[in-house]
């Protein structure tokens, strides 16, 4: 475990370590309130690529969960402002309720292509045709490249396999602008006047939650929940700062050993 730090803020990973689709994580709420009664700054940043902020702000409400919008930093916004700095008409192949996130971008005659998790997209024509607008110069620009995640009925497939064959077939290398990038756990802590050696970082994906803070001098806390599996604290390098059960028992940990 790592030497005792000075704790100011704390980012927390949202699918699979608070909520499982519309099913609150046991004690989450609670232990939420708590952490908030602490000295630190709390920021909630996800992946999600499925749905706008405002539909998972509506949702995590729904559970009981006191989160206000400003506090929420998504892969969705990394991914605008990069579409926005870099002046390109994206191809956006993402689900049809995030598609609020990148209202105003202009998407005719694209000369990008923007993907995220879109499983009702994900098919052979529509592939194909980012595939051909890819060979004919346009970059990939990846939300994020998870593998997979928790639903209720199980494991599902996330984006990155389909990323990955874009990459393959086009002989490209996507921009990937959620987790577990550097910049957006720098974008995430933006405005709190807290530096990442301050940071502690908890979520249930070992490489994209845990490994992506740890690789930017925070500390990371992996929860059992979600999409963990058993044996994930061993894939990666240093191991986590810490493995725990749930959300609840890292909030205990953080009021009782790093404040």
């Amino acid at each position: 475990m790592a030497a005792r730090r000075v704790l100011r803020a704390v980012l927390v990973d949202l699918s699979g370590t608070l909520h499982i689709e519309d099913t609150a994580v046991p004690g989450a709420q609670e232990a939420l309130r708590r952490l908030r009664d602490a000295p630190v700054v709390i920021r909630f940043v996800t992946n999600t690529t499925k749905e706008c902020k405002r539909t998972l702000l509506e949702r995590l409400r729904r559970l009981h969960f006191d989160i206000d919008e400003d506090e929420i930093f998504t892969s969705l916004t990394a991914a605008r402002n990069l579409v926005e700095q870099s002046s390109v008409r994206p191809m956006l192949l993402v689900d049809d309720s995030a598609l609020p996130d990148f209202q105003g971008i202009a998407t005719d005659n694209p000369n990008a292509v923007l993907i995220g998790l879109a499983p009702e997209h994900f098919n052979y024509q529509t592939m194909n045709k980012a595939f051909r607008l890819v060979l004919d110069g346009a970059p990939i620009i990846a939300i994020h490249k998870a593998r997979y995640y928790k639903r209720k009925d199980g494991l599902a497939l996330g984006p990155g396999p389909f990323v990955t064959g874009l990459e393959y077939a086009t002989d490209t290398k996507a921009t990937v602008v959620g987790k577990p990038e550097r910049t957006f756990f720098l974008e995430a802590l933006r405005g709190t006047g807290c530096s990442t050696e301050e940071s502690v970082m908890i979520g249930d994906d070992c490489r994209d939650d845990v490994g992506g803070a740890q690789n930017t001098g925070m500390l990371g806390i992996l929860v059992k929940t979600g999409k963990y599996r058993e044996g994930d604290e061993a894939k990666i390098t240093p191991a986590p700062y810490l493995t725990c059960d749930s959300f609840p028992q890292a909030v205990e940990h953080i009021l009782k050993n790093l404040l």
